[in-house]
This record gives C-alpha cells, structure tokens and sequence, in this order.
C-alpha cells in the first residue's frame, strides 16, 4: 500500500520577513526632497518600527534626532500643551487613527503622504534680527532643512490642536486632514498659511 505524504507548507512567523508600521503600513517608500533624504528617518534598518515609542534619548546630541523614526517624531509633537505631556501611548493612538484615515482617504500609503506634507510644510525663508546694540534691523536668511522638517511637523501637530478645540471632530480627524491638505500644498492648511506668511515677510526684509 502506497503511503501518500502531503506535504506541508511551513509558514513563515507572523511579521518575520518585514517591519510594517503599526503591522499594516509599508515603510518602502522614497523620499522625494534631495535636502532632506539624510534628515528623515525612514525606510531604514533602525527607523523601521511596529509602533512609533523606541524609547531613544534623542535629545542628548545635537542633530540626533534626525535618527529617530519620522512617525516618532510626529507622536512626539502630538504630546503638546501641559495636559498632554508623557501621554505618549494617547499621542500614539491618534497617530495610528489619523494613518488609518489618510489611507482610507488618499487610498496611498500615510508615509508617503506624511513625507510628502513634511517636504511641502516648512518655509523656504524666514527673517532673522541682525546687527548688534541699537541697531537692528530684520534680514532676510534661508532656513535650514532641518529646521524645514522640524517647523514643518510643529506646524501641522499646531493646526490639528487648533482646529480640534471646542470641535465635534475628534483630533486624529484634523491631524488626518491637516496632512492631507499640506501634502497638496492646499490654503485650507494651517501649516501651508504659515509658510507663506513666513515666506511673505522674509520677502519684505529682503
């Protein structure tokens, strides 16, 4: 009697082969401005994280925080205003609500959308004060790409809080559309508004 064996297929372990944020979301994905490639942290052995808490003291040298995840960074500035401060698995939350949105909306992956919001986000030129003792007038100066990155995050997590205050819409629906509107560089934004109000008074001082 012949003895048939099946074969088995052996499965690979839930998440082996590949990191997905919040074990849904591909981090495969580019980073379309050439200055800010080596400042974003994505899509990398180390920023390639499940959940967006590493727990990194980031703080502690200049420039290192241009290692920490991008989505970290984001929950990060999420956790604004005394209230909310060392909330961070609230803040996560919000964030893992607002990707789903997004993803729901664009029908893209949020990362891109997100790195494309950070990239559009930051103004280009800003006002400086020059000139010591009495004298000082405002001069036109370019503004750094990290600075860009930074600014940028700050004034999306700024726009959602606003827009949420004293809102029936919760704040991970804001945060979605402040994202959404930045990445297409639409007025509706806050973050877009104030980039060319930035931009507007760094041209008068030029």
């Amino acid at each position: 009697m012949e003895q048939v064996t099946e074969k088995q297929e052996v499965k690979s372990k839930f998440f082996e082969n590949e990191v997905k944020l919040f074990g849904t979301y591909d981090y495969n994905v580019p980073v379309e401005d050439i200055t800010q490639m080596e400042l974003i942290a994505v899509n990398s052995s180390k920023s390639n994280v499940f959940i967006p808490h590493t727990s990194g003291r980031y703080q502690v040298k200049r420039f290192r925080k241009a290692t920490c995840p991008i989505i970290e960074r984001l929950t990060n500035c999420m956790m604004r205003h005394g209230r909310n401060t060392g909330k961070k698995n609230l803040a996560i939350q919000i964030v893992k609500e607002a990707m789903d949105i997004i993803s729901l909306v664009t029908g893209k992956n949020p990362l891109e959308t997100l790195l494309k919001a950070i990239s559009l986000g930051g103004p280009r030129e800003d006002s400086a004060r020059t000139g010591s003792g009495g004298t000082a007038k405002k001069s036109s100066v370019d503004v750094s790409p990290m600075k860009r990155v930074n600014l940028s995050m700050y004034l999306m997590c700024t726009g959602a809080r606003k827009a949420s205050f004293r809102n029936i819409r919760n704040i991970a629906e804001c945060l979605a559309d402040e994202i959404i509107a930045c990445s297409q560089g639409a007025p509706s934004s806050f973050a877009i508004r104030k980039k060319e109000e930035i931009e507007r008074g760094a041209k008068a001082n030029r």
